[in-house]
């Protein structure tokens, strides 16, 4: 499943909230960095990335996202719902 990203202000453009659905790699995480460096450059916002509709992140885009976190380009939520899949589906194997 390629990788859906939905934008959604906020009132008064201060929030937006960048949902992800579906899997993501490498690339759609960069493509993801150039989105938010887009919605930053237009004003002072607070960017949140939604990962809990994600169904799978590679190892490339991982470290990709965790670099933007820690720059402070967005926080992130919903990670923890993915990451209590994995692990399920680790235990179960």
């Amino acid at each position: 499943m390629p990788t859906h990203i939905t934008q959604i202000d906020g009132e008064n453009n201060l929030r937006t909230r960048l949902l992800v659905k579906g899997e993501m790699f490498g690339d759609d995480a960069l493509n993801i960095e150039r989105i938010a460096r887009l919605v930053a450059a237009d004003g002072d916002r607070e960017i949140t990335l939604d990962l809990a509709d994600l169904d799978f992140l590679d190892s490339d885009s991982a470290p990709i996202l965790k670099r933007l976190e820690r720059e402070g380009l967005f926080g992130i939520e919903g990670i923890e719902i993915f990451l209590q899949h994995a692990i399920n589906d680790a235990e179960r194997d």
